[in-house]
């Protein structure tokens, strides 16, 4: 069950690839300047996922324009994400939870994902949406437990414009 509205935010320290060279991204960092919205989403190089990040993308200076950061998070490691991001070349930071805390953390992981496939993957991230104003506090929380289902963004930013 993901973290409810009103809840403090888990801090967290995630590492991106950038063009410069590896970063940490710490969440906090974003408190008492602007908002964070975090989009949890099961792994790269995956339809849904691609067309997630590369729509998010497209529209970032809307995100922008709100005053909010945007971050995609995955069990992905920096990499594989850098390398998906350069392919689709999605602009969103994407920053790798390869070892699940933070998707437990929130609580948006999969138990199994795709038990189907009989894949053993447990703790990929479901796709989910956070709003976390400057004081820390979640101000919006969506989580889907259908992989093909896209956060509502109309709803994110008409939350992220009060």
């Amino acid at each position: 069950m993901p973290l409810a509205v009103g809840t403090k935010a888990p801090d967290f320290t995630l590492s991106t690839k950038t063009a410069d060279g590896p970063k940490q991204v710490k969440l906090s960092d974003n408190f008492g300047k602007k908002n964070t919205l975090l989009l949890f989403f099961p792994m790269a190089f995956t339809g849904t996922c691609t067309t997630e990040m590369c729509e998010v993308s497209a529209g970032l200076n809307a995100y922008t324009d709100l005053n909010a950061a945007v971050y995609g998070i995955s069990g992905d490691n920096p990499f594989a994400q850098e390398a998906w991001a350069q392919k689709e070349k999605i602009t969103v930071p994407l920053l790798s939870d390869y070892e699940h805390k933070v998707a437990k953390a929130y609580g948006v992981m999969y138990d199994s994902f795709l038990p189907q496939m009989n894949l053993g993957m447990a703790g990929v991230p479901k796709r989910s949406a956070f709003i976390i104003d400057k004081n820390g506090v979640i101000q919006y929380a969506e989580s889907n437990d259908d992989a093909r289902q896209l956060p509502n963004f109309d709803k994110i930013k008409a939350k992220l414009r009060r």
